[in-house]
């Protein structure tokens, strides 16, 4: 047996995975508090003490971790028009697992300057003009930030005409060049700014969140949390070399702050009536629904879908809706009882976050005329053909209701122009072994692949409802 960990260092808790690469199976799981206000060794020691009491001592081959503690990877960008190279930069730092703070377009003014340094990001990426393009607006971003006193890294990926000039203007900063995000008009190239995202995370700040306290218990932090579920889910959606994936999926986890989308397909017009708006989407594709969460975000999902709409899910009157969303803000960490009011709302608040997060990933289409007669437009990626779903978080673990929660993912009668899927299979991560499997990707990854497959429960097949 060739014992391999694999550790996430989550701002709540630090989890544990043990996979023997030979056999190709789970040996287990398990998790404890990340503790990275004291030493982030304590917490991945506790959850070491859990995992080896159902295990027994195992001897590590290696130790792979990834991180989202302390906030994860915080970013900020800014490009010229909205729509285009900002909404590039935009992808690019979702891609890569960054949390993106904020997006500014056009020229960076002082009101500007002075929110980007009391946000105070983890990594700026600066964008703007096609390759040979504007380069008046780059140039004044820089120029903007070089007169401060900032202290965090800068990518530049902009227009390639204007980069080494940026780079002298902000001279004596930690400054990264790579590729245009946009090189051309509609194009996009994100991946080489995703890997430059990475290498900064990996090698400045893992080390300014504390996270080097652990350096002696691990091989290596390799990527922020979201990058590696980004891996393990396209991984799973392509195959590899000698084993087949399962093709086009999206993958939702609902948190306690926050909920994450990732897409797996190409969602591009899918006949000749349809004409496409917008810049491109990518083959994998990342959202963040900052607004949308099961606790500390509970308001947003009722803001989002209505209060009506969650008693309608919930069974409850208004007053005990409202009673207890109170009680969840002034204690995040409440756990529902079985058959408690609690469970009930928990139901419709998922199920809430999911139909709410997956209509804002995927795209829309709206119907116009012109002189050819009706056309359809479509912005945004069209997800109505992928036939698997991924979910994840505690909300959709801990219940028997799941494939109803996962089902309002689905295309709806109430939202006939929300591209979002027609039916699909609906599969559970109830060990929450999604991140661990995209590091272990890096390695291994036929073995990821062949332990996904096994181990993501199917929860049963799902289909648009005519009501």
């Amino acid at each position: 047996m060739k014992p391999v960990l694999l550790i996430d260092f989550g701002s709540t808790f630090t989890k544990v995975t043990a996979v023997d690469i030979e056999g190709e199976r789970l040996l287990g799981t398990a998790d404890s508090y990340t503790t990275i206000e004291t030493d982030v060794g304590e917490g991945l020691e506790n959850a070491l003490k859990k995992l080896h009491a159902q295990t027994g001592p195992l001897h590590y081959a290696a130790r792979y971790a990834c991180s989202s503690a302390a906030g994860g990877l915080r970013m900020v960008t800014s490009g010229l028009v909205p729509e285009l190279t900002a909404e590039a930069a935009y992808q690019a730092s979702l891609g890569a697992g960054a949390k993106v703070l904020k997006v500014f377009s056009f020229q960076l003014t002082e009101d500007d300057i002075a929110e980007i340094l009391q946000i105070n990001p983890d990594i700026f990426l600066l964008v703007g003009g096609t390759d040979g393009g504007n380069t008046e607006c780059i140039l004044h971003n820089a120029r903007m930030l070089a007169a401060t006193n900032f202290d965090f890294p800068v990518i530049i990926a902009g227009n390639r005409t204007a980069a080494r000039e940026c780079e002298r203007i902000l001279a004596g900063h930690e400054v990264h060049i790579c590729e245009n995000v946009m090189p051309k008009f509609g194009t996009l190239n994100i991946e080489p700014a995703r890997q430059k995202i990475r290498e900064i995370f990996l090698h400045r700040i893992v080390q300014a969140k504390g996270l080097s306290q652990a350096a002696e218990l691990i091989s290596g932090i390799l990527m922020p949390t979201p990058s590696a579920v980004m891996k393990a889910m396209r991984l799973l959606a392509e195959g590899c070399e000698g084993e087949s994936g399962i093709g086009d999926l999206i993958a939702v986890d609902v948190g306690g702050a926050t909920t994450d989308i990732y897409s797996m397909a190409d969602g591009m017009p899918r006949d000749a009536a349809t004409v496409y708006k917008g810049l491109p989407e990518p083959y994998d594709k990342r959202t963040v629904e900052g607004d949308i969460g099961m606790r500390y975000s509970v308001r947003g999902i009722v803001e989002a879908a209505g209060l009506s709409r969650i008693c309608q899910l919930s069974g409850l009157d208004k007053s005990r809706v409202e009673e207890l969303i109170d009680q969840l803000c002034a204690a995040p960490d409440t756990l529902p009882a079985p058959g408690s009011d609690l469970e009930k709302l928990d139901f419709a608040l998922s199920s809430m976050a999911i139909e709410t997060a997956v209509t804002r990933h995927a795209g829309s289409m709206e119907e116009t005329y012109t002189l050819m007669g009706l056309t359809y437009v479509q912005s945004g990626k069209d997800l109505r053909s992928v036939r698997q779903i991924i979910v994840t978080g505690g909300s959709l673990i801990r219940t028997r209701r799941t494939d109803e929660i996962a089902a309002h993912a689905l295309a709806s009668p109430l939202a006939p122009m929300s591209l979002r899927p027609l039916k699909a299979d609906i599969h559970v991560d109830r060990k929450y072994i999604i991140a661990a499997m995209g590091l272990l990707s890096e390695y291994a990854p036929q073995t990821a692949l062949r332990i996904m497959k096994k181990e993501l429960e199917y929860n049963g097949h799902s289909e648009q409802k005519n009501s």
